[in-house]
């Protein structure tokens, strides 16, 4: 959504940024609300089983491990996701309260577009294992609110040059973001082991799951967790629409797409 939605975009279909961020802001938190109804019921079900503190426990941090295992691309591993983008010819064909709530709800709901990480499903399972419905709603709620409230980073985005910039800065911060989820993983994990157990085994689980998630972005090939490589903005051709053409490409580019930094192709989050 960050180069879909924004003022250079809006201006160019005679639309106001301010009221499509809007409502892709409300389609965010409908969506997150929707994603809350289902973990909700879920909930309700886990609820009914009155499992122990212990079981809980265990399938959190279980959990929260293999999220980080997914994420850090440990032994080449990965919880299977989908790739599915939002259509962008909603944009020339609907109106934009009917395109800016519905990509939000879209991207608010978190598990019908593309999925960056194994931390959205680690949320949901986090919420449903309270057994409580209305936390669990909560958390949908707060969850789609959040993601729904990013389309206002682009609004900075008002010429082709600060599109492009605004790409490259974030390829380059994509290392950095990836370290931080699977360290937040590892943080729950331990976190949950230390209430389990004791304070000394949330350490172990902390200090190892740390240590193996920064040595494996490290050792990490080129094109799966490595530093992306710097775009030349001089190498796009930036449409008013907010569509990016390498120079170099016979056919446009979705800004949207999600393919690699060294193609100035930029990434969906």
């Amino acid at each position: 959504m960050f180069s879909t939605i924004t003022p250079i975009g809006e201006q160019a279909r005679g639309t106001r940024f301010a009221t499509s961020a809007t409502w892709f802001v409300i389609g965010g938190v409908a969506g997150g609300a929707t994603l809350g109804g289902a973990l909700a019921l879920v909930a309700v079900g886990i609820g009914a089983l009155h499992l122990t503190a212990g079981t809980v426990g265990v399938v959190a941090c279980v959990a929260a491990l293999v999220a980080a295992a997914s994420d850090s691309r440990i032994a080449g591993v990965q919880i299977p996701i989908h790739r599915r983008q939002v259509n962008e010819v909603w944009l020339d064909r609907f109106r934009p309260w009917v395109y800016g709530a519905g990509f939000g709800w879209q991207i608010g709901s978190g598990l019908v577009t593309y999925i960056m990480t194994a931390a959205v499903y680690l949320v949901a399972v986090l919420a449903v294992l309270t057994g409580n419905p209305w936390t669990a709603l909560g958390v949908g709620v707060l969850f789609g609110t959040v993601r729904g409230l990013a389309v206002l980073l682009g609004r900075v985005i008002t010429t082709p040059a600060r599109l492009a910039s605004f790409h490259r800065r974030f390829a380059e911060l994509e290392p950095v973001s990836r370290r931080v989820i699977v360290g937040m993983e590892v943080v729950v994990a331990s976190v949950v082991a230390g209430a389990l157990w004791l304070p000394a085994s949330a350490m172990v689980v902390a200090v190892a799951g740390v240590g193996w998630a920064v040595g494996r972005q490290a050792q990490a090939p080129e094109g799966e967790c490595s530093a992306p490589r710097p775009v030349d903005a001089s190498s796009l051709q930036v449409e008013p629409d907010g569509v990016v053409w390498p120079k170099s490409a016979a056919e446009p580019v979705s800004a949207t797409e999600p393919i690699s930094v060294s193609e100035a192709r930029p990434v969906l989050r």
